[in-house]
């Protein structure tokens, strides 16, 4: 196939992955001769990133942001400039393989293909760190940490919950479509997972090959920057507007009781009281949240789907059926 690839790293003080780590992307796209691009999008960087991808790499597409807005609007940012048919989502701690690309060309076969991912690999080698994903409810939760892979190498119908934000090759014009990820979930956390829901419910596919394969530098993520507090306020807030956003039915009308019941008050009376901050601002999000799930549903009108959540864990569920795979 000729197709074309975009790929967009963002960058938050990022300059020493950069270094060690760009190497590894220009190798692996020069080595499937197809035409390509590298757009480097810095959020509001205070080291020296910027300069230096300015004086060592003059071919990438550098986007600066007039502040740090996080990972979503970065990411979105890049997305707006892509050129090219596929854009690659990678984070600026992921080394790739010199043979990345070779197995996924296929899956755009497909018409119905959203994006496929690669199997992430701790530095050292020893550890599968991210692999498909199933997913499943835990009672007003959707949840996709069961991980697991087709014992088969050359099986192309393994099916994942969500892309991985850190490496996911989608389909650019249906990535367009969804308008990226959605800004709600700024600064970070849970807006891949969203992300991929939509485009499930949309009729289009997630995949993931296990022949692909990258390595992650475990400290490299920006969220070791930041207090610990902090980050565990942003995830549960991102996690309360996942299920809001994402569940319908009965899960959706008892979703209130579950966050007090369930969420809130046994980590406040075990001393948790960042738990506090969560809640009350995934509260003051809710009309930005019900015009998210409003957009999801005039997308999935626009494209005559009826699937929801329960919909793609059926046919996730069905596609593993018989089949000989390894859970992680």
């Amino acid at each position: 196939m000729q197709l074309s690839v975009s790929i967009i790293i963002p960058n938050y003080n990022g300059r020493h992955l950069l270094e060690k780590y760009l190497p590894s992307v220009f190798i692996a796209t020069e080595n499937v001769n197809k035409d390509f691009e590298v757009i480097v999008i810095d959020d509001g960087s205070k080291d020296d990133s910027i300069n230096f991808i300015k004086n060592n790499y003059p071919s990438i597409n550098l986007l600066i942001n007039d502040k740090n807005r996080g990972f979503s609007y970065t990411c979105n940012h890049g997305i707006r400039e892509a050129r090219y048919d596929l854009i690659l989502l990678l984070n600026s701690d992921v080394k790739l393989t010199p043979d990345y690309f070779r197995h996924q060309w296929k899956y755009f076969d497909r018409p119905d293909t959203f994006g496929v991912m690669g199997r992430i690999m701790s530095f050292d080698e020893t550890k599968i760190e991210d692999a498909a994903r199933l997913l499943y409810y835990s009672g007003c939760r959707i949840k996709a940490n069961k991980f697991y892979y087709s014992q088969t190498p050359e099986d192309d119908q393994v099916y994942t919950a969500y892309l991985s934000g850190a490496n996911a090759l989608v389909d650019a014009k249906k990535l367009k479509e969804l308008s990226g990820f959605d800004e709600i979930f700024s600064p970070f956390s849970s807006e891949d997972f969203d992300l991929s829901l939509r485009a499930w419910q949309l009729g289009w596919k997630c995949y993931y090959e296990h022949q692909s394969v990258c390595f992650h530098h475990i400290s490299g993520s920006t969220k070791t920057q930041i207090k610990s507090n902090f980050i565990k306020k942003i995830y549960y807030r991102n996690r309360f507007i996942l299920q809001r956003i994402q569940l319908q039915g009965y899960r959706l009308r008892l979703l209130p009781l579950h966050l007090v019941f369930a969420e809130l008050l046994p980590k406040l009376l075990t001393g948790k009281l960042w738990v506090w901050g969560a809640y009350r601002d995934y509260l003051a999000s809710l009309d930005i949240i019900n015009n998210s799930r409003q957009r999801l549903n005039d997308l999935k009108k626009k494209y005559n789907s009826s699937l929801n959540v329960t919909d793609v864990m059926d046919v996730i569920d069905k596609s593993v059926q018989g089949k000989s795979i390894k859970r992680l």
